[in-house]
């Protein structure tokens, strides 16, 4: 049976959330929840807490939304997003660690986990890296292997969830831009981020026909099962509602891609 991802009809809208913790708030959780049907919730180990994500489990199961872990580096100060030298192992078990946290919390509300989507740093490298790719998706099919994984579409991260078994929900971007071999233009770079609502749409548009134009102008084939919003960006509501609310306008069903 194929594990891939098959309606051009629907795409995921998913938001990396709970990345706040103690004292510290980021972004508007609660209101992107009503624009996105995927959440992706910190375990606590780049940002969140235990208090943060019982209630942004709560939240998202409440409104419908499909609620995934979203496993990082352990770097607070950070925010996940310096690259560490972890081992495959180290990887396989700091993953493992956070996805059973996460699911305890939705456990307990009465849900279940449906994906995991790893973050930033441990996400970038996992692209570059397929032993470490490979002992990712390890450790999240060892926990359940009916989750849905979220890689970088055109990835190894893909290649080694699929080799699996797993269903795999290929991710692409409104507010990055690409290179020529599909990935994220690091965001030490310039134009690393589009923050010009206009070019953004345009980009999402294009990958849902297949291909997104990198900053060499080169055009990249690309699959778009799920579009990552990032919750912690300037303005990042009014976007999630626009890009909402455009997308049902152009025919695309909203829905989250369901666990196995």
């Amino acid at each position: 049976m194929s594990t891939k991802i098959i309606d051009l009809n629907c795409l995921d809208l998913n938001c990396d959330m709970g990345e706040g913790f103690g004292a510290y708030a980021m972004g508007d959780d609660i209101a992107i929840l009503d624009c996105v049907s995927s959440a992706n919730i910190a375990c606590g180990f780049h940002a969140g807490d235990p208090p943060t994500m019982r209630r942004i489990v709560g939240a998202a199961l409440a409104k419908g939304v499909a609620v995934g872990a979203h496993p990082g580096l352990p770097d607070l100060q950070g925010f996940g997003r310096r690259e560490m030298k972890v081992s495959p192992a180290e990887a396989y078990a700091m993953v493992l660690y956070q996805v059973g946290a996460l699911a305890g919390f939705v456990q307990a509300a009465g849900g279940r986990l449906n994906h995991v989507k790893p973050h930033g740093a441990l996400y970038n490298m996992a692209v570059k890296d397929r032993k470490l790719s490979e002992a990712i998706a390890q450790a999240v099919y060892d926990f359940d292997p009916g989750l849905v994984y979220f890689g970088l579409a055109g990835s190894v991260m893909i290649e080694a969830a699929e080799g699996l078994g797993l269903r795999a929900a290929s991710e692409v971007f409104a507010d990055r831009s690409y290179q020529d071999d599909g990935s994220l233009t690091p965001r030490s770079l310039p134009g690393a981020m589009i923050e010009d609502e206009e070019q953004s749409l345009a980009q999402v548009r294009q990958m849902l026909d297949g291909t997104v134009t990198a900053q060499s102008g080169r055009r990249v084939p690309v699959r778009a099962d799920t579009l990552c919003l990032h919750g912690d960006q300037p303005g990042a509501l009014a976007f999630a509602q626009r890009i909402r609310r455009e997308l049902q306008a152009d025919g695309v069903q909203m829905r989250a891609p369901q666990r196995g």
